[in-house]
Parts: C-alpha cells; structure tokens; sequence
C-alpha cells in the first residue's frame, strides 16, 4: 500500500528544509516536522523591539562554495556583515582572530617580523614535539601569553574541560594572520539575511507541509508510518534510545534582555576569555544589520549572555565532543543506522560531527541529489 508521503523529514533547521525543498521541486511529496514550535533549527531568528535577534546564538553565513552560496541567494539577500569578534580579558581588549592588532596590543609590536619573532621565543620556550593536546596546539600557534589571556579560559568553559584534555585539532580552527585584517572568517562569501534566517527557511519551506510541536521519538510508528522514507536529524543515540550509551555533547544557556540604550557594546560578539567569567560571550543583536550600528533606527538594544553547559538528557545537544571515546561509539550506532532500512540520518546531530551552515546545506544538497539518482 503506498504511503502519503515519499519523504517524512523531522527537523525543520536548515538540512531539513534545503532537502525537502530540492525533493518537492523535483515532484517528491515531503511532510516536515519538528518537535519545537518554530522552523529554522538553532539558526532561528525573531524581532525584538525592530531588531533579528539570534535565539540560539551567533549565526553569521560564510563559505568559499560558490554554488552554496548562490543556493542560498535564491531565498534571501544577505547583508554584508564581516564577523570581527573582540575579546575582554579583565578589562583589556583583543581583536580576534589572532592578528596583529591583536599582538600589537598584546606586545606593543607593530610589524609582522616582531610578532613572529616574539611567537618563535616563546614557542622555543615550551620545547620541540608534535602538540599533544590543545594547550600545546594553542602555545604552539601563538605562544603562551595569547594562550593564557585568551584560549585558556574561553576554551575551558566552552569545552568544559582543562586544555590539557582536549584534543589538538579544535584549536586549529582558529585563524592566525600575521595582517591588519580583523574578519575572523577566511571565506569569500559572508553575511546575514537582511531579513532573518527564518524568513530563509521559510522560503525553503513555502508550499511543504510543516507540523511544529511534534515529537518524532514519542510517536516513532504513527509518524514513520506516513512516508516511504524517513530523513532524521535529530541526535542518533536518542534515536536509539542510548541502548549502547549517550554520546556527549556540548550544551548552551541564554540570558536574553532588552536595554534602554542604541549601542551596549559597539561590536556584534564581545567573548569574555577569563574563566572567572560565567558566560563566554555577549551578543549584542542590532549590530548583526550591516547599517544599523549607530543606533540610529532603535534607541533599544537587545543582548545576548551565553553560558555553556554540560549536557544531560532532556538539555538541547548543540555541538558534539569531538574525542576519540565519542568517535568510537558514535560508529557503533553509525553501524546501527545503516541496519534501519527506510531511515537516513543527516545534519549535525544526526551524523554527530561539526557543521558550518555552508557544509549543512551542501550535505543537504548531496544527499538531495544522491535519492534522485536511485
């Protein structure tokens, strides 16, 4: 007996929408559903006194993919916003990435030849060998007085271990330039939709039927029921109700408030890299429209706290842990996954590995193409 829809998608954030976007156009017939009530995933944007706030945390669209890029431009005109995040330390002020304002102020150097000189120092200070975790990585990239002021702390919090548990590679992320550029991101193309990533997913989502406040793991056989195939992207041990144990993540908490005044902080993402300092960054929301930062339009503000938190069952999972205990249990469900005939796990949680917004939706794109071809 055929079923009424080819393609029951649970999770409306952006992988859910670019695939059942691309399917429905192609003549496949999609049932979107999420169990919060809001489409867009962690990239949900909403108005608060006139300005997008980002409910879940900084979400700023970057990649070197011209055909993602061109993707996204179908359903919304991005502004363009260049992320140039500050960090405070006790007071001091760092421009992030690491670049040479950022030595400059940490070494009165003024030139890129008397920063390498003073990283070379102080990295022959901390011995020769192959970083073992991500205290060495981080001394290794810029030596130990940016490491203090600046990784530690933050990374720490973030992470919720010591950096002498984490493994090397996450520092690699960050950039090092030894130039005036402050744009954190080495990507050609970067900014914010001008109307909010939920007006995007909206645009991706026009004509498909959505259901919110449904919850896939709570009605697993009534909903698999409806479609030939299921697409998840919610996490895959909670799938498997942790039968071979929960996999980490890492969670977050926000503290969101409105402020009489235009301009809180002068800068969109200010990170507070001391570890006495609960949260790791403030948002200031406004700052995100490209134009906007003066105050001119809104004599209110609206900020963002985020704390990091330890996940536990029942907390929303925000990114993985990325280590090689959780590696090694995620391919055991990974093997579980590939057991489930008519289920394919996609997105962050779903496949339990880091995704920029650009990688979620050329994973998307992909997997679109690859059930076309069957």
């Amino acid at each position: 007996m055929s079923r009424e829809f080819d393609y029951l998608i649970v999770g409306a954030g952006l992988f859910g929408a670019v695939f059942a976007r691309e399917m429905t156009d192609a003549g496949r017939k999609c049932l979107v559903i999420d169990r919060r009530g809001h489409i867009a995933g962690n990239a949900y944007t909403e108005t608060v006194e006139g300005i997008d706030v980002h409910r879940y945390g900084a979400h700023i669209f970057h990649t070197n993919d011209e055909e993602v890029w061109a993707y996204v431009n179908r359903f919304a005109r991005f502004n363009r916003f260049t992320n140039s995040p500050i960090a405070n330390y006790r007071g001091e002020i760092y421009n992030l990435p690491f670049n040479m304002n950022t030595f400059h102020q940490m070494w009165g150097v003024v030139t890129p030849e008397q920063a390498r000189e003073e990283i070379c120092r102080q990295q022959a200070a901390a011995g020769d060998g192959e970083p073992r975790d991500l205290e060495e990585q981080a001394i290794c990239l810029v030596g130990r007085d940016i490491y203090e002021k600046l990784v530690k702390g933050y990374t720490q919090k973030q992470w919720g271990r010591p950096c002498t548990e984490l493994p090397a590679f996450i520092i690699r992320r960050l950039p090092v330039r030894f130039t005036y550029d402050n744009n954190y991101f080495n990507a050609r193309y970067q900014g914010i939709p001008e109307e909010g990533y939920t007006a995007l997913a909206e645009r991706l989502l026009a004509g498909i039927p959505v259901r919110l406040h449904t919850d896939f793991l709570r009605q697993r056989g009534e909903l698999s029921a409806l479609a030939e195939t299921v697409v998840y992207t919610g996490a895959i041990d909670a799938y498997f109700d942790y039968r071979l144990g929960a996999l980490e993540y890492r969670s977050l908490r926000f503290e969101t408030e409105v402020l009489d005044t235009d301009n809180y902080q002068g800068n969109a993402v200010v990170n507070y890299t001391a570890a006495e300092v609960p949260f790791t960054r403030i948002i200031e929301h406004k700052h995100f429209g490209f134009g906007c930062q003066d105050g001119e339009k809104n004599e209110k503000t609206v900020i963002t706290r985020e704390y990091p938190k330890t996940w536990k069952k029942g907390d929303e999972p925000y990114y993985p842990m990325n280590d090689e205990k959780n590696a090694a249990l995620y391919e055991k469900y990974e093997s579980l996954a590939k057991q489930e005939g008519n289920v394919i796990f996609g997105g962050r949680l779903g496949q339990y590995r880091y995704y920029d917004m650009d990688d979620t939706i050329a994973a998307a794109l992909t997997l679109s193409r690859s059930e076309l071809r069957m």
